[in-house]
């Protein structure tokens, strides 16, 4: 294994590393206005949500770190207090990466990139018409880490205001994800398309799993099942009775006398379909 202490190595290489071990990250893509009222926009992927009541989101405008300046977006909400977050699908992409340019101080983003100026409600930046969700957003602080090259600039933003497309709602009212179709950014010039890599996981907190320190050890100890394979036994609440191995068994004879590896094969090809039930039967056939 590779490991490195950071100060032995430069920013540029250990901002590589952290890129593409960090990954895929959400995109910020923020429109701000200057002191005088020009827009410009940007794409970050140093973002998240950090809590709903209030809503807050915090988004990193660093410091380059080829030549230490800062970017027309920090400055911006310095200035005004005030943010737009898009977020991004595949539909924008391109666009998106083409406003990421350094353009110089005045040269509006939107009309560079081809997007579409949208007045916002309660703040003066403008939102990007083709972006899925529009955040109207306060710059509540900003919290700067370093004053080097790559040092962070953590702007603390208070959702004021969100603006959601009817096409991206599902008939619950809810965000359909494969209709809003997100992409992620990754290292180097790699980006994810979300909707491509869905893959569910039921959430612990739902129910209690009986966890991976109570699968018996022979099962454990598998030289065929995953890591994967074992969280997904050790998420269900109970074991099946032995009543229902039984039935089971019942109805598949082809399982009755399986060395070790081909039973644990089985119930691999059950996991891989989502039926924990039944790869536990499988694993609790005598």
């Amino acid at each position: 294994m590779l490991s490195i202490d950071p100060k032995d190595i430069s920013t540029q290489k250990l901002h590589g590393y952290l890129l593409g071990a960090i990954a895929p990250r959400p995109i910020a893509f923020a429109s701000t206005i200057d002191a005088d009222g020009n827009p410009n926009l940007s794409p970050f992927s140093f973002f998240n949500i950090f809590g709903a009541n209030p809503p807050i989101l915090i988004f990193s405008p660093a410091r380059r770190v080829r030549d230490n300046t800062t970017k027309h977006t920090l400055d911006n909400a310095l200035a005004t207090k005030e943010v737009v977050i898009n977020v991004v699908n595949y539909a924008m992409a391109q666009q998106m990466s083409l406003s990421s340019a350094e353009y110089p101080e005045g040269i509006n983003e939107f009309e560079k990139a081809g997007f579409t100026m949208l007045p916002s409600d309660k703040i003066k930046p403008f939102r990007v018409a083709e972006s899925p969700v529009q955040l109207e957003c306060k710059v509540n602080d900003v919290i700067f880490t370093g004053d080097e090259g790559g040092a962070g600039n953590l702007i603390v933003c208070e959702v004021v205001k969100v603006h959601i497309s009817e096409d991206v709602l599902a008939e619950d009212g809810s965000i359909d994800q494969h209709k809003i179709d997100l992409v992620a950014r990754a290292g180097g010039n790699y980006y994810t398309r979300a909707k491509d890599g869905f893959f569910e996981i039921p959430k612990p907190i739902a129910n209690l799993g009986i966890g991976v320190d109570q699968i018996p050890l022979d099962i454990r100890n598998s030289t065929i099942l995953t890591g994967n394979n074992l969280g997904m036994l050790g998420n269900v609440e109970q074991l099946p009775t032995e009543a229902d191995v039984n039935n089971f068994k019942e109805e598949h004879s082809e399982f009755i006398g399986l060395e070790t590896t081909k039973k644990h094969t089985f119930a691999q090809e059950y996991l891989k379909m989502n039926d924990v039930e039944s790869a536990w039967k499988v694993l609790l056939l005598n």
